[in-house]
């Protein structure tokens, strides 16, 4: 069995995820500039058995295109092209920056760390991929 990643993607930064060998679990990873993930995806790939990538899907409230879609069905090109033979699955990611801020705060983190953008776009990755994880429950 392998494991999922999860991408919140930013044209600047890229918050990151991975489940645990079983897919049970989402955790927080890592934050890398946005130039570097295909090297990042790379490496981990060749360090674990890496079976699908969850992208977060900006969508809007009313279901329509955001300022942020063409850039993320840009990356995902990106993936496709870089990773054939990976399967690459969308999921919603309406408010998980505000989801992300709000467990943030719930754990504890002090508010100079909860401010570092960082630390907001590897947990939102995790709440991506945990909603992923959720829905389709047991994994794929």
């Amino acid at each position: 069995m392998g494991r999922l990643l999860g991408i919140d993607y930013g044209t600047k930064r890229v918050g990151i995820a991975e489940t645990d060998d079983l897919k049970i679990i989402a955790s927080p990873l890592s934050t890398i500039h946005s130039k570097d993930i295909i090297q990042f995806i790379s490496d981990y790939k060749s360090k674990y058995d890496l079976e699908a990538i969850v992208v977060g899907d900006p969508v809007g409230l009313n279901n329509s295109n955001t300022h942020a879609t063409n850039h993320v069905v840009q990356f995902v090109n990106r993936l496709k092209k870089n990773f054939p033979e990976m399967k690459i699955m969308l999921e919603d990611e309406r408010f998980t920056s505000k989801m992300a801020s709000q467990a943030l705060i719930m754990g504890g983190v002090k508010k100079q760390k909860r401010q570092e953008k960082g630390t907001l776009d590897k947990v939102s990755a995790a709440i991506i991929l945990q909603s992923y994880l959720d829905r389709t429950s047991k994994g794929f």
